[in-house]
């Protein structure tokens, strides 16, 4: 298992390498074996040449011979002549009656331990069971080989006269030394092939993987949202090939599924743009309509201070006003809504403004200190706090409790400024907490759902962080920023 975990260019090197490695060892073994084979075989054909020859040369003396020709008088025929016969064929000779008993040898004391006076009763069977009269036996003594050849001799009819037994030492030296030399050679031919396929593997792995390596390069920098490059190359075997223009058509479907993703979102940021811009104005008509409706009711022109309580109305108009038209701005423009100016501003002072629009007199402002200071715009802080407020008075009004109460404290906790505002309203179940400053979110029955996400992004530019506290008594939403020390 850990060979196939290699990369497909080392599998293939290795493998290469693994198979000239077998061969070599293969045909070394094959070459060894054929060696031992043809040895063995070259050793049995010369004693059968040898054999046929020795039987000429008896047969021969055994015509010539003024002796009768019986088993009795072999020792007596071949008294001399066996000495010949061995010096010709150097080769010892010996020659047993038809029962296994030795009659001639042309070498009295010849290994004692191979040759004896009778002939094994084992050996003298096979011989008279051989079609062909002829037993050869093989055998090993002392880390040599030897070969024992049995044949009849027969006279001139045909009638056998005594056994004739031919021992026969295998001598390998000259095989053994033409093997090892041809091992020898073979060796350093394979060892010079290897070299070569070593060389040979690594530029072939490398021309193989090539296409395979610009392939997964090409696969690892593909991205949804960038143009892609085909990918273009010659000389590629046909299995690559069809990866290629695989991958190239798999290109052209993700740019066309790009382009329509591309569309669906403008279309989609259009609609929510829409929804947002509508959201955003309805924000700022609703306290011009209750600072209108405010002024309607309570304006007295014999109040002494009647021109304070104008410009105080004039001025939530045109706060409002203001912000209509920034929104209209950052619309055209395609701009945030409305674009965000960072000024230094009086949080306290900014709060308690923002609460002027409402008339509900169980919203209640409380700060530790008269100023605490920020980087902020004054726009957007009016927008998270009156949206805050907004959210607070339509949680009492879903719960109907009878004695409502909103309290909007501003704090300071460190380097940090906060603005929590607390109701006892609804609250927000526990399964919509963690979607509650999602856009679009809402559990109301009207509304687009953009008022908490909104606080949410508003907060979050400038540095700050928006949480949610709830409980059945009551819920708190606190947005936090830095503060100027």
């Amino acid at each position: 298992m850990y060979f196939y975990k290699k990369s497909l260019r080392t599998r293939i090197f290795l493998s290469m390498l693994l198979l000239v490695v077998g061969a070599s060892i293969l045909i070394a073994i094959v070459t060894v074996f054929q060696y031992k084979k043809e040895a063995q075989d070259y050793h049995r054909d010369r004693l059968l040449r040898k054999e046929i020859a020795i039987r000429e040369n008896i047969n021969y003396i055994l015509k010539t011979t003024t002796y009768p020709v019986e088993t009795q008088q072999i020792p007596l025929i071949f008294k001399d002549k066996i000495y010949e016969i061995k010096d010709i064929h150097s080769l010892e000779i010996y020659l047993y009656d038809l029962d296994g008993n030795l009659l001639k040898s042309s070498r009295p004391s010849f290994f004692r331990d191979t040759v004896t006076a009778q002939i094994p009763n084992q050996e003298l069977q096979k011989l008279q069971n051989s079609p062909t009269k002829n037993y050869i036996r093989e055998f090993e003594e002392g880390g040599q080989k030897y070969q024992s050849s049995y044949t009849y001799i027969t006279d001139s009819y045909f009638k056998p006269l005594a056994i004739l037994h031919l021992p026969y030492i295998e001598d390998d030296g000259f095989i053994t030394k033409e093997l090892t030399e041809y091992l020898y050679r073979l060796g350093v031919a394979y060892f010079f092939m290897l070299l070569a396929a070593i060389v040979l593997a690594y530029f072939l792995s490398k021309y193989i993987t090539r296409s395979l390596k610009e392939i997964s390069e090409k696969l690892s920098e593909t991205r949804f949202d960038t143009r892609n490059k085909k990918i273009h190359l010659s000389d590629t075997p046909q299995e690559i090939a069809v990866l290629v223009n695989a991958y190239n058509g798999m290109i052209d479907e993700l740019e066309n599924s790009a382009a329509q993703l591309a569309a669906s979102e403008r279309e989609t940021a259009w609609r929510e743009m829409a929804k947002q811009v509508a959201h955003e104005i309805k924000n700022p008509l609703t306290p011009m309509r209750l600072t209108v409706q405010s002024f309607q009711r309570k304006f007295d022109c014999h109040d002494p201070n009647v021109d304070e309580k104008v410009s105080e109305y004039t001025n939530i108009l045109l706060q409002q006003i203001d912000t209509l038209s920034s929104i209209s701005s950052a619309f055209s423009t395609y701009a945030k809504m409305p674009a965000q100016q960072d000024e230094t501003l009086n949080v306290v002072k900014i709060t308690k403004l923002g609460l002027d629009i409402f008339n509900e007199d169980y919203i209640y402002f409380f700060s530790e200190e008269d100023e605490i200071r920020a980087r902020f715009d004054r726009t957007q802080l009016i927008r998270a706090v009156t949206n805050l407020v907004k959210n607070s008075i339509q949680s009492i009004e879903q719960k109907n409790t009878r004695q409502p109460r909103i309290d909007v404290t501003v704090t300071t906790e460190n380097t940090w400024v906060s603005v929590a505002v607390t109701d006892n309203g609804v609250g927000v179940p526990l399964e919509n907490r963690e979607s509650i400053f999602e856009p679009q979110f809402t559990t109301k029955t009207s509304g687009m759902g953009l008022g908490l996400g909104m606080v949410k992004n508003i907060v979050e530019t400038y540095g700050g962080k928006i949480t949610l506290d709830s409980s059945p008594e009551k819920t708190t939403f606190k947005i936090s920023f830095p503060a100027i020390l």
